[in-house]
C-alpha cells in the first residue's frame, strides 16, 4: 500500500523518540499540526514512551481546595475566579476559615491542602492592603505563609501552593511550609500580552518574569508544577515553544516535577465566553508532544473535571497522572467543572489496564531519590504518609 508524504514524514520523524532520541523544536512543530489521520501513530509513541519511563501507573492527589483570596491584580480575559474588591463575591478568608477547611479536608482523608489565590491584590487594592492589615500583614504572601503554618499546626495535611509570581525570597520563606508549589506558564508568547490578547491587562502573565520565578524555584531545590493553557489564542508552535522553554529549566535544575497540560474553558460574563474550547485533538495532540518532549523526566497530568466527557481518552497521550482531585470541595477556578469522584477515575483507569495511586503533593521520585527537594520541616511527615516507593500507604478511595 503507498505511503503519502505526510505519513512517511512522521513515521520516520518518530523513529527517533521511539528509539530514545530527542526530538528538535522543529521536529515538534510538525508533530502538533499532524492531520487527523496520522495522529493516532503520534498517540501510540507517546503512549509507549510514559509505559517504557514511567510505567502503567497513573496516580492522583487528594486534595483540598483553599481559595485564599480571590482578589487579583491581573485581569485575564478569561478568567471567571478573579473579583475586584468592590464585588460582592470577593473574598479573603480569616485564619478561622483557612483552618476549617483544612480539617474538613483532614477528615475527608485528603493529603493536600491547595492554597489558590490571585496574584499580589494588595498592589493593585488599597480595600486589600488594609484588610491584610488587620490581620497584620503586609503582603498576601505573607499572610500565605502563616496559613501554611496554620495547616500544618492544626492538620497532618501538607501545603500546595499556587500564588503567582513570587519573589526569591518569597519562595524560599514559602518552601520552608509547602510540600511543593506551583506556578502555570500558560504560554511563553509575550504575543498574547499584547493589545487584544488574553493576557493584556495581566502584568503577571509576562512570561519573562513567569518564567525567571520558575528558575528561582529551580534554584531553591522546590519541586515545581508548571504547565500550559491551551485553546487561549495561542498557535500551536507558541505550545511547542512554551514546552521547551519549561524543559531548559527542567533539564537545568530537576525540579519541574509535574507538567499540567490544562484546556481552557469560557467563562460566563468574562471577555471570552464566547471564544472556541480547544478540540479533543487539540488536547491530544499537546499532551503527546509534551510527553515526546520531555520523554519520562516529567510527570504529565490533564484535569479530568475539565474533559470529563473524554477523560479517560487523555491516558492515549501520554499522560501518568490525573492531578489533584477533592472529594468535598469544587474547583474554584473551573466552578463549573465538577469533579468525577475519585472511585470513577479509578474505574476508569483500572478499566484500560492501568494501576490507580494515590501520591502526595510532592511526587515520589523527589521522596525516594532527591531528598534535597523536601522541606526540612516536613520531612517526618512526608515519609510517614508514604510506602518504600513514594506512594500513599493504604490509599483510601471515595
Amino acid at each position: 500500500m503507498p505511503v503519502d508524504g505526510e505519513s512517511s514524514q512522521i513515521n520516520e520523524l518518530l523513529l527517533k523518540p521511539s528509539e530514545g532520541k530527542p526530538i528538535t523544536r522543529e521536529d515538534a512543530y510538525t508533530l502538533i499540526r499532524c492531520s487527523d489521520k496520522v495522529l493516532p501513530e503520534t498517540l501510540r509513541v507517546a503512549a509507549s514512551i510514559r509505559d517504557r519511563e514511567k510505567g502503567r501507573r497513573i496516580s492522583y492527589s487528594r486534595k483540598i481546595f483553599i481559595p485564599l483570596t480571590n482578589i487579583c491584580r491581573n485581569r485575564c480575559k478569561y478568567c471567571g475566579f478573579r473579583k475586584d474588591p468592590s464585588d460582592s463575591q470577593a473574598n479573603l478568608m480569616t485564619p478561622q476559615e483557612v483552618a476549617q477547611i483544612a480539617m474538613m479536608g483532614e477528615k475527608a482523608k485528603c493529603k493536600e491542602a491547595l492554597f489558590t489565590l490571585g496574584e499580589s491584590p494588595e498592589q493593585a487594592y488599597a480595600e486589600t492592603r488594609d484588610r491584610l492589615m488587620k490581620l497584620g500583614y503586609r503582603s498576601t504572601i505573607e499572610y500565605l505563609h502563616d496559613a501554611c503554618e496554620l495547616v500544618l499546626e492544626k492538620t497532618a495535611l501538607l501545603p500546595h501552593c499556587n500564588a503567582g509570581i513570587m519573589s526569591r525570597s518569597e519562595l524560599g520563606e514559602l518552601k520552608a511550609v509547602s510540600a511543593s508549589m506551583g506556578l502555570m506558564l500558560e504560554n511563553a508568547s509575550e504575543r498574547l500580552c499584547k493589545e487584544g490578547g488574553p493576557h493584556e491587562f495581566s502584568p503577571g502573565k509576562h512570561p519573562r518574569p513567569r518564567l525567571a520565578a520558575i528558575e528561582d524555584a529551580g534554584q531553591l531545590k522546590i519541586p515545581f508544577t508548571t504547565g500550559l493553557l491551551i485553546g487561549i489564542g495561542e498557535t500551536p508552535e507558541e505550545r511547542v515553544d512554551s514546552l521547551f522553554a519549561i524543559k531548559q529549566l527542567s533539564d537545568k535544575y530537576g525540579h519541574i516535577q509535574e507538567m499540567i497540560i490544562q484546556n481552557f474553558q469560557p467563562k460566563h460574563g468574562t471577555p471570552m465566553q464566547n471564544f472556541p474550547e480547544p478540540t479533543i485533538t487539540d488536547i491530544l495532540k499537546t499532551i503527546a508532544v509534551a510527553r515526546i518532549v520531555f520523554r519520562g523526566k516529567v510527570n504529565i497530568q490533564a484535569p479530568p473535571n475539565l474533559t470529563r466527557k473524554f477523560y479517560p481518552t487523555l491516558l492515549s497521550a501520554g499522560i501518568n497522572d490525573w492531578g489533584g482531585i477533592s472529594p468535598i470541595t469544587k474547583d474554584f477556578i473551573n466552578p463549573e467543572a465538577s469533579w468525577p469522584p475519585i472511585q470513577e477515575v479509578k474505574e476508569s483507569t483500572e478499566m484500560l489496564g492501568f494501576e490507580f495511586k494515590e501520591r502526595l503533593p510532592i511526587y515520589p521520585e523527589y521522596i525516594v531519590s532527591k531528598r534535597e527537594f523536601i522541606p526540612q520541616l516536613l520531612t517526618d511527615r512526608i515519609l510517614d504518609f508514604v510506602d518504600a516507593e513514594g506512594y500513599v500507604k493504604g490509599d483510601v478511595v471515595g
